[in-house]
């Protein structure tokens, strides 16, 4: 019987400054404070459902380097019951960081990353036997892992190779993506949606791999313009679920063509004390709650209160709460 939840993919170390206010170039701001946490698809979203619910069994895979802040983020798998038996030091790359200016006011976040011994990750690195005992795996990020981002002459990239390995092993698949400028969604991200049951990103990359503007004109977001990315998503090839988040909320679309917007906890003033993490804290709940079999609807409620208490905290796990906690503070917030 499968059981248990893989995830593979980018391994991080954030140092997060609150900052007043972000510079211009060449001015100044000031640092207001420091901190040190986990960082990166697998760091954040293992570490978020092994504190919703200790009982999942959790495997990680991805690559770190032989220092200490591998050692930092070995120590935190460690900690939280998360299996790191997978996670290979590779020697000569260091572990991948990266700093995170916070502005204390609005908890807007800008990230100035070294991608370290992740870009040297590859398929090799993954143990497809140990992954076969699973019954979800999970990999992230698209256009930040460069071994992956590679195009391959039968499927399109390295990543969509990967994921149909994986679906032929009978384990339900998954993808997140990172935000960035630029017009590689299409080419480097489309090829593996077709090999993903789930799909789970923010409106700036459903956005981007569609085309479709998430926003209208003065910044609102369009529910309608996100159930379009959601189903134009499905029509790229995802086989059961797509879900795209927002600060303002969630939309998803089924397999069978079911389809809403589930709304943000509305959180006090003050409340908000960093947004670090975030869509990983989103990504959580929903694959939690696909693994736990919750009706979607309750998934998007469980995955939108998991978003709003990790923003309790500037780094990216530390605001993190047990399951019926969480679902407290959606009755609270709601």
């Amino acid at each position: 019987m499968k059981n248990g939840i893989a995830i593979a993919g980018n391994l991080i170390v954030d140092y997060v400054k609150m900052i007043d206010t972000y510079p211009k170039p060449g001015m100044l701001c000031n640092i207001l404070e420091r901190s040190q946490s986990p960082g990166g698809c697998a760091s954040n979203t293992l570490g978020s459902i092994a504190i919703m619910d200790p009982e999942v069994p959790l495997w990680c895979f991805g690559c770190i380097g032989d220092d200490d802040a591998g050692a930092y983020l070995q120590e935190f798998l460690k900690k939280h019951g998360i299996n790191g038996e997978y996670v290979l030091v590779k020697k000569g790359s260091m572990t991948s960081f990266t700093d995170v200016m916070t502005v204390q006011s609005t908890g807007e976040r800008t990230f100035f990353q070294a991608r370290g011994a992740n870009a040297v990750f590859g398929p090799e690195d993954l143990n497809y036997e140990q992954i076969a005992k699973h019954s979800m795996f999970h990999i992230g990020y698209a256009l930040l892992l460069d071994r992956f981002d590679e195009e391959d002459p039968e499927y399109g990239t390295v990543m969509a190779r990967t994921l149909a390995k994986v679906q032929s092993l009978g384990v339900k698949t998954s993808m997140d993506v990172v935000s960035e400028d630029g017009e590689r969604f299409g080419r480097i991200v489309k090829p593996s949606l077709k090999y993903c049951n789930y799909f789970i990103a923010n409106e700036i990359e459903g956005g981007s791999i569609t085309r479709i503007a998430p926003r209208m004109e003065g910044g609102a977001l369009d529910e309608k313009a996100m159930e379009a990315i959601c189903e134009g998503l499905m029509e790229c090839g995802v086989s059961e679920l797509v879900v795209i988040h927002a600060p303002e909320g969630g939309a998803y679309r089924t397999k069978d063509g079911r389809h809403g917007f589930v709304p943000s906890l509305k959180l006090p003033k003050g409340y908000i004390k960093g947004s670090v993490g975030a869509g990983d804290a989103f990504c959580a709940g929903i694959l939690y709650a696909l693994y736990r079999e919750y009706p979607i609807e309750e998934a998007m409620v469980l995955a939108n209160a998991a978003a709003a208490a990790n923003l309790s905290q500037p780094d990216s796990i530390s605001g993190q709460r047990p399951v019926k906690e969480i679902l407290k503070l959606a009755e609270q917030y709601s």
